[in-house]
């Protein structure tokens, strides 16, 4: 059930043994929540750990500098930028996902999976959600907590260059510099920073690129193989996706991308005259207004005519 904002600051309050789950693919935002809400819990002396369905990308490996492992049987699992269950990841989604008893999410098509859900779909990234418990906690915040904090804020907003930037986003930002996040080598190893597999995936999914609906459409796919052959992970996708809305004209952009799993999964980023989420929602994703995602059970080609034929017939 939904809940108030005190309700969750109390519900972390009162436990203990905590497992903290992010979601599958992760990124910054969701990576940068639950080792800031980790962080803190330690710091209030509970026994808390992290897991994620996946490998957690070598970049963000200072948000768990100097962390110790607890080991332990939770009692108490609380879910970070996670909006529906199935987005822990297969395993985790079986093992975890009607166990959650709480979750922090920013995300307008949460689920409600857990037990009790605290959503701000207002907010830029969960960390903003994350950074207000934390000082409702009464958790003083060190150089390190801000640091993850910063780090989901800046990557949930393109560096405070996306629509869903708030007044309160900088102000927050501008507390945690204050409190000593790293923010100039954050945004250059976030942003300013690709190895050279990296560069080479960026060069085969420019040549990969398709244009539809008069150039209002601009689609990237990217296969297992392309990966394999850039010797990259997922991570490089991250400065994949923005390319296509970078395209003058292009209302929405797409990456099509095959998965592991042997599905296929589109991310949708769109300009304030298209939904995102409301595309990503017709396939049974969901996201934000200008991003979302979702997954078919398809091939790279079909899942991408998929949601061209319906952009085409009821979008644009």
């Amino acid at each position: 059930m939904k809940i108030e904002f005190s309700r969750a600051v109390e519900r972390l309050r009162e436990a203990d043994d905590i497992l903290i789950l992010t979601h599958r693919n992760p990124d910054g935002d969701t990576l940068g929540s639950g080792f800031a809400l980790l962080r803190a819990l330690k710091k209030m002396g509970k026994r808390a750990k992290l897991l994620n369905n996946d490998e957690i990308p070598s970049k963000y490996a200072y948000l768990y500098e100097g962390l110790t492992e607890d080991s332990f049987d939770e009692q108490f699992i609380v879910s970070v930028d996670v909006a529906e269950k199935k987005l822990l990841g297969d395993s985790f989604a079986e093992k975890y996902g009607d166990r959650v008893d709480l979750s922090l999410d920013h995300h307008e098509s949460s689920k409600h999976f857990a037990t009790e859900t605290y959503v701000e779909p207002d907010s830029a990234s969960a960390c903003e959600i994350i950074y207000l418990v934390i000082k409702a906690l009464g958790v003083s915040v060190d150089s390190d907590i801000a640091s993850c904090v910063y780090t989901g804020i800046s990557t949930d907003t393109g560096c405070f260059k996306y629509s869903n930037v708030t007044p309160r986003t900088h102000l927050i930002a501008a507390e945690l510099i204050s409190d000593g996040a790293n923010h100039s080598k954050i945004n250059e190893l976030m942003f300013d920073t690709k190895t050279f597999g990296s560069i080479m995936l960026e060069k085969l999914c420019y040549e990969s690129l398709e244009m539809f609906c008069g150039g209002k459409v601009a689609v990237i796919s990217v296969t297992k193989k392309m990966l394999s052959d850039c010797g990259v992970d997922k991570s490089a996708l991250d400065a994949i996706k923005p390319i296509t809305r970078q395209i003058e004209g292009v209302g929405i952009g797409i990456t099509v991308k095959e998965e592991d799993n042997g599905k296929t999964g589109v991310s949708v980023r769109t300009s304030e005259d298209y939904d995102a989420s409301l595309i990503c929602a017709h396939f049974g994703g969901g996201g934000h207004i200008r991003a979302g995602g979702c997954e078919f059970a398809d091939t790279v080609e079909e899942a991408k005519k998929k949601v061209i034929d319906y952009i085409t017939e009821n979008i644009i």
